[in-house]
């Protein structure tokens, strides 16, 4: 039988990958046609630091076809109090190319793009609109809002985590509300890791839960946090979701979407 023109060509998976792929591919919400979307799938990870590590790592297990890290640092020994891809060997190398190894490592199924360089409201647009879903896990709220802005023009899915001291949260945006509705200006007492400290583990919980909602999206599983946002409290392990709503006053998507 022909394909029409809106079904995508068929992914062929070797022996090797149908054993790689294989709790997937017993999952009812996974499966076949989940795995080959997620072979075709495209990703950026913005970041990576404490939330792109883990994220990086559970994306590229699963069989994302293509990983785009875009990062301009270097790995500082700071980092490896919870960033796990990095070892004390890679201090002062560029954070991307040791992701790039360990990923390849990993999976070398997953085609990763190194983007050694900073995404700014110049560049952002044309970043973006190479990939299928975009994961943020910035630390600084200027590139968070470049991202934001760039995936509400090109009409791309945004996975957004971000963490400190002892809770996290993420949230997927998909147009409106945006990220922008949720934070309309840069805090006047921003708070950032270095200031305030953050318990290595988190990083773990808020890059693996950003990662399963990428996973969610790229392969049509269960409800994505789509306009809302779970916040996750690591001292209690207490967690709640609340409603998103878009601010019809946003400079970003008010009223343009």
């Amino acid at each position: 039988m022909s394909q029409s023109p809106t079904t995508p060509p068929p992914v062929r998976f070797s022996d090797e990958e149908v054993e790689r792929y294989a709790r997937h591919l017993i999952l009812s919400e996974v499966g076949g046609p989940g795995q080959q979307a997620l072979k075709r799938a495209r990703v950026l990870v913005v970041g990576m630091g404490g939330i792109g590590n883990p994220a990086a790592l559970y994306l590229a297990a699963a069989g994302v076809g293509t990983l785009g890290l875009i990062d301009d640092d270097v790995v500082s020994l700071s980092n490896l109090q919870r960033q796990v891809i990095f070892t004390a060997d890679d201090i002062n190398k560029p954070k991307v190319d040791v992701a790039e190894a360990r990923l390849a490592a990993l999976n070398p199924h997953t085609t990763i793009e190194r983007l050694n360089q900073r995404i700014t409201p110049q560049n952002a647009r044309e970043l973006v609109a190479r990939y299928d879903v975009v994961l943020d896990g910035a630390d600084d709220f200027d590139t968070r809002f470049a991202v934001n802005a760039a995936c509400v023009a090109e009409g791309k899915p945004l996975v957004s985590g971000a963490l400190g001291r002892w809770s996290g949260q993420v949230a997927v945006f998909t147009g409106q509300p945006c990220y922008q509705c949720l934070v309309p200006e840069v805090p006047p007492e921003a708070e950032t890791c270095a200031r305030v400290g953050v318990i290595g583990a988190l990083a773990g919980v808020i890059g693996t839960m950003s990662a399963l909602e990428v996973l969610k999206l790229i392969t049509g599983a269960g409800a994505p946090l789509e306009s809302r946002l779970l916040i996750y409290d690591g001292l209690t392990a207490a967690a709640r979701v609340v409603k998103l709503t878009a601010d019809p006053e946003c400079p970003v998507c008010g009223g343009h979407v």
